[in-house]
């Protein structure tokens, strides 16, 4: 899916929609963002030396496994509930493309716990479990 197809699953849009092609293999959900350089979160983080925030490495994995919910949202949305074990392990900076990849690990009810990373290079800069409640779009937003 491309960031428009993309826009039927996720409520994000510019300038928070984090991911430019996702694609659902097997129990994966595969994604990509290409850091531009022009993104908010640099202007201040760090001025003259751009580095992409660890919550933004988190939100783009988080979204880069929006494809995982796909055909069970139905009129819901998901949550951020709870992040684990989150690791940092690279720099991202401007021009980086990050790859994602997402599984689901855990699911009760309304709530999943999925497993994911983000390498840049086939180099791990980011991971964690990340634990997502589907709620009803009128209640959430």
């Amino acid at each position: 899916m491309n960031r428009e197809e993309l826009k039927t699953i996720l409520p994000h849009r510019e300038p928070m929609l984090l991911v430019d092609e996702s694609v659902l293999e097997g129990e994966y959900a595969n994604a990509k963002y290409t850091v531009r350089g022009s993104e908010f979160f640099l202007q201040g983080h760090f001025p003259g030396k751009p580095v992409v925030p660890g919550v933004i490495l988190c939100e783009i994995m988080a979204q880069g496994g929006a494809m995982l919910f796909a055909d069970g949202l139905g009129g819901k949305i998901p949550l951020y509930a709870r992040m684990d074990n989150v690791k940092f392990k690279r720099v991202v900076k401007p021009g980086d493309t990050v790859c994602t990849r997402a599984k689901i690990v855990m699911r009760r009810g309304p709530v999943f716990v999925v497993e994911a990373k983000a390498t840049v290079e086939d180099e791990m800069c980011c991971s964690g479990k990340l634990t997502f409640m589907l709620i009803d779009k009128e209640k959430a937003i």
